[in-house]
């Protein structure tokens, strides 16, 4: 099976890359997979002739998008909807990449599939969901995975991030402790886009977080466990570091439609992290 990949050079699309090597992969991104091109993206869709396109390419800098508004809808909404319709005219079936900020994060209990999204209150959130809503309009082969706080080998990452700052120069790491979700490693993303990939019969809206949950300061506090780092790790307030875009406080996905669908569940995001560790920073 022939495998189209957008955004290859990405975190998520480098893991894919290595952990779907069974498949022949075919990664993209700029200059050559433009995804705001539609003759330019049309006419590699052509000449690769894929069963299967990944879409993982994206504007994902969450601040950044709150002030390069236009070019935050071009890459998610726009581009999303540029290879949903060319997926369809082509007879493709599209897997992509969505997000927990399709939802606005302040329901008790963890979202599922079937909980109403509007793209919340970040121009990130709003322009992912109406990529979502563009790849259901144009193409109806397709499959919508959503994932959150999203790690991977090379990073960028929230591990990477926190290792670099436990350097020993700092007493203490203060680290959010009032938003809660669900570290999920790039690997086991993977591993389930392959059960979705083997069978082709499925399509909708699938969550692929791990199972499990924890806020940012017991992440952290476990990648220093993992790591053997002695590091202070201060539980703070979101409000403490107030940033452009304003951060859920619950990303918990529930992965119902798993469950519906009898495909294996997800991993416990501390079992993830830690196969993750011993593999990214082998002793």
């Amino acid at each position: 099976m022939k495998i189209l990949l957008t955004g290859g050079k990405g975190m998520l699309g480098r893991t894919l890359c290595s952990e779907l090597a069974e498949f022949e992969m075919v990664p993209t991104d700029l200059p050559e997979g433009d995804i705001t091109d539609p003759g330019k993206f049309e006419e590699l869709l052509k000449s690769v002739a894929p069963d299967v396109v990944i879409h993982c390419a994206a504007m994902t800098a969450v601040d950044k998008c709150e002030t390069e508004i236009d070019l935050a809808y071009k890459l998610n909404a726009f581009g999303s909807g540029v290879v949903a319709a060319a997926c369809r005219r082509q007879g493709v079936r599209l897997i992509a990449i969505s997000t927990d900020y399709v939802f606005a994060g302040d329901a008790d209990r963890p979202y599922n599939e079937f909980d109403a999204a509007n793209g919340g209150s970040t121009v990130y959130g709003k322009s992912k969901f109406a990529g979502e809503e563009a790849i259901r309009r144009h193409c109806p082969d397709h499959v919508i995975c959503r994932i959150s706080w999203l790690y991977g080998a090379g990073g960028p990452s929230f591990v990477h991030t926190m290792l670099k700052l436990a350097d020993g120069s700092r007493p203490e790491l203060k680290v959010v402790s009032d938003q809660i979700g669900n570290p999920t490693s790039c690997p086991a993303v993977a591993r389930q886009l392959r059960n979705i990939i083997n069978n082709p019969r499925l399509n909708g809206t699938f969550h692929m977080t791990c199972e499990g949950e924890a806020t940012w300061a017991e992440f952290a506090q476990e990648i220093f466990r993992l790591r053997k780092v002695e590091q202070k790790v201060t539980p703070c307030r979101t409000d403490e570091y107030p940033r452009p875009a304003p951060r859920p406080a619950n990303s918990r996905l529930d992965k119902m439609m798993l469950r519906l669908a009898g495909l294996p569940p997800m991993p416990h995001w501390k079992e993830a992290l830690a196969e993750f560790m011993a593999t990214e920073f082998p002793e």
